[in-house]
Parts: structure tokens; sequence; C-alpha cells
């Protein structure tokens, strides 16, 4: 990975990190208490000073709610934990059933 990369994904894990606090409606103080570190330590996270450890890192996503693959998937728009509870009740329909909310899915994504 060359500096760019790296750079790049620091970047998106701030914006992702910024976007679910903001959704969940907390600052960034009560968030860090919330997961058990410093006051400041998401604010230094989002600016860039800090990454999180790898066990720090699935603590924020548990605190979100949401899986790590998650995390960084700026094409969700919606609440992930929505939308993977939609995904586990797709494993139960029939081929059939599976048709009729594709075409409702792409239906409604047009407008």
């Amino acid at each position: 990975m060359n500096e760019d990369d790296k750079h790049e994904y620091e970047a998106l894990f701030i914006r992702q990190l910024e976007k679910f606090r903001i959704d969940k409606g907390v600052s960034q103080r009560e968030m860090s208490l919330s997961l058990g570190q410093s006051a400041g330590y998401i604010a230094k996270l989002t600016s860039g000073h800090n990454l999180p450890r790898m066990i720090t890192f699935f603590w924020i996503c548990d605190y979100f709610n949401i899986h790590p693959r998650d995390f960084f998937n700026e094409e969700i728009i919606g609440n992930p934990v929505l939308i993977d509870s939609i995904n586990k009740g797709l494993y139960k329909l029939s081929n059939e059933q599976l048709k009729y909310i594709l075409a409702l899915v792409t239906d409604l994504s047009k407008k």
C-alpha cells in the first residue's frame, strides 16, 4: 500500500466515524467515554492524529451496531442494521419471492 492509499483509507475512516456518530446523535465526548476511552479520544481520531487499535475498531463497530465490513461501505445510505436484518430475511425466501423483491428494490432505487 502506498502513502496515497493509506491517507485515503484514513480519510474514509474519519468520514465514516463522523457520519455514524452524527447519525447516532452522540457527541465525541459521549462516544469516547462509552467506549471506555479518555474524553478526547474520538476527537483525536477525527482530527487524524490517531487511528484506533484493531480491538477498539471492533468496539466502535459494536457501538454503532454495524458489521466491520459495513463501516467502510460508503454506498450504504440507510441504516446498516436494518439492511443486515433485511438481508438475513432474504435467505428464507423462494426464488420467485426474491424476483419480486428485486423488482421492488430496482423500482425504489430509481426514485
